[in-house]
């Protein structure tokens, strides 16, 4: 009984023992890493390659906006999903070749696809081919004024973005947060995407 009692013990203090080494393991030594990373100023090579929009942008968007379909937009438009985001004042062939990319990148997401949406803003308003080539495009284009008010949303600089030929990213909370130049290689837009889709907790 005595023996028994004592192994009984032993095995206590051993997983008390592994409890605690868990304990370390999981609090400590993550701690001990980030002190580590401060001291010799070593950061992980997981940088955007997109450009930043310091400090992000809450997308405000005028009440009056609708869709190409007449639907006023909702309030919550800009945070059921990712963004993918194209203006321009009228949707020529350049844009035509931006619609193209924004689509090969959707399409790129593969598991994450449901969780971003295409958008257009453009004042043109014969947008039937771009429709039907398109179908699950977003377009926002009534109307002028407050398309023109919506478009200043995603200003950089002293660019004016109606010209721009950026892509933009508004996160699903709303906040427009990246960009991308004229440029900006489609490849590298999609790592950028798809790594911010995947540590994402929204959205």
């Amino acid at each position: 009984m005595q023996n028994e009692k004592q192994l009984t013990e032993l095995e206590m203090q051993s997983k008390g023992r592994k409890v605690f080494m868990l304990m370390v393991v999981f609090f400590v030594v993550p701690v001990i890493v980030v002190i580590l990373m401060y001291q010799f100023n070593w950061k992980p090579n997981g940088k955007s390659l997109g450009e930043l929009v310091n400090p992000p942008r809450l997308i405000n968007s005028p009440k009056e906006l609708s869709d190409d379909q007449g639907f006023a937009l909702s309030d919550q438009f800009w945070k059921a999903k990712w963004s993918i985001v194209y203006v321009t004042d009228h949707c020529e062939q350049t844009c035509l070749d931006k619609l193209h990319d924004l689509r090969q990148l959707h399409v790129s997401l593969y598991k994450d696809i449901d969780r971003a949406q295409r958008v257009l803003i453009t004042n043109t308003q014969d947008i039937t081919k771009i429709k039907h080539d398109y179908p699950d495009l977003i377009v926002i284009n009534k109307s002028q004024a407050n398309v023109s008010s919506l478009a200043q949303e995603f200003q950089i600089g002293a660019e004016n973005p109606m010209a721009s030929n950026r892509i933009y990213l508004v996160d699903s909370l709303g906040y427009f947060m990246m960009s991308y130049p004229a440029s900006f290689p489609l490849a590298d837009m999609r790592k950028d995407v798809t790594r911010l889709l995947r540590y994402s907790w929204a959205g």
